[in-house]
């Protein structure tokens, strides 16, 4: 499998799944601010961890459009699970363990339990949050298909990937909803708007009909 061909032809639908998968890990494993993150995780050994979102998808993007490391993302959104310590204090703990681990990046880093969401998100947000099972299970309920994938680096160094979704709408560049939360649709388009701005190459699709759209 040439790595080369596979980037030329990544932003077309002619990608397999497998494929996609190959490069994820190929551009994860090259950024070391993402690999210092991972490798952290790992000795710290959180339950049921999972670094999530936009910093994976968006560092495919970045590949993808050949924009410079980092560009674009803000954060590092780190989930774990743990049901039996889901107050804030227990959670509290566990963000500043991490942020002593990766002080050089403590600043930008969002580390949250998942067990815990379904308590705190009602009255954040005004809606209701489903009890998940899993950190996993969290990426059911993102904003857009692109948001819903995770990575994790295990003890042989090969690197798990969940995207309930599938890879095919981040290689495309696309940004879809994801309906399973309706409440999502008060920010969709502004978030959208952002992401436009960063990456142009990006197609939105309208969150009722699918189609694109321009912002």
């Amino acid at each position: 499998m040439e790595s080369p061909n596979l980037v030329a032809k990544s932003s077309s639908d002619k990608l397999k799944e497998e494929e996609r998968r190959f490069l994820l890990t190929r551009f994860v494993m090259e950024d070391p601010d993402l690999v210092e993150i991972l490798q952290t995780l790992r000795e710290l050994d959180l339950p049921d961890w999972w670094l999530v979102s936009g910093a994976i998808y968006q560092t495919v993007w970045n590949c993808l459009t050949g924009k410079s490391q980092g560009h674009g993302i803000k954060d590092f959104d780190i989930a774990y699970f743990d049901p039996a310590e889901n107050s804030y204090d227990a959670e509290d703990l566990i963000i500043k363990q991490v942020n002593a681990a990766i002080p050089d990046l403590a600043d930008r880093l969002e580390v949250r339990n998942q067990a815990r969401v379904h308590l705190w998100y009602p009255e954040k947000f005004g809606h209701a949050y489903p009890q998940l099972k899993s950190s996993a299970d969290s990426l059911n309920y993102y904003m857009c298909t692109t948001h819903a994938v995770a990575v994790r680096l295990e003890e042989d160094d090969s690197l798990s990937i969940a995207a309930p979704f599938g890879l095919e709408d981040i290689f495309a560049l696309t940004i879809r909803p994801c309906h399973s939360l309706p409440s999502n649709v008060k920010h969709y388009g502004e978030k959208a708007k952002r992401m436009m701005r960063l990456w142009p190459e990006l197609k939105v699709l309208d969150w009722q009909t699918e189609q694109p759209i321009r912002l």
